[in-house]
């Protein structure tokens, strides 16, 4: 019988209004993804983002992690749990501060 160890998920929550959470994922000391929550009365709705080399057995043992820590301990009953996933690569971070940096530069 394999032994195969559970992956060390943090999630480290960036945002959160009443029907919402948002978190980074890490793993060890690398940033491997991001989970967007938001909770309606019946459905829990995702949105997860994770780099390219995360296989399809990763993705939904990940999956399986983020209810068990962080959907079931929230006390929403609900019908589902419906996570949509985007895998690739960052691109950046952008936000109005470096948009006005940037016009400053061209005046």
């Amino acid at each position: 019988m394999e032994n195969s160890k559970i992956p060390d998920y943090r999630f480290e929550r960036e945002c959160r209004t009443p029907y919402s959470e948002a978190y980074v994922i890490a793993l060890e000391d690398e940033l491997v993804g991001r989970i967007d929550l938001h909770f309606t009365s019946s459905i829990v709705n995702a949105t997860l983002c994770v780099g390219e080399n995360m296989t399809a057995e990763e993705i939904r043992e990940l999956i399986d992690i983020i209810d068990e820590e962080l959907v079931l301990p929230s006390d929403v009953i609900r019908d589902d749990f419906l996570v949509t996933v985007y895998q690739g690569r960052e691109a950046g971070i952008f936000s109005d501060e470096d948009m006005d940096d940037d016009e400053d530069l061209e005046d």
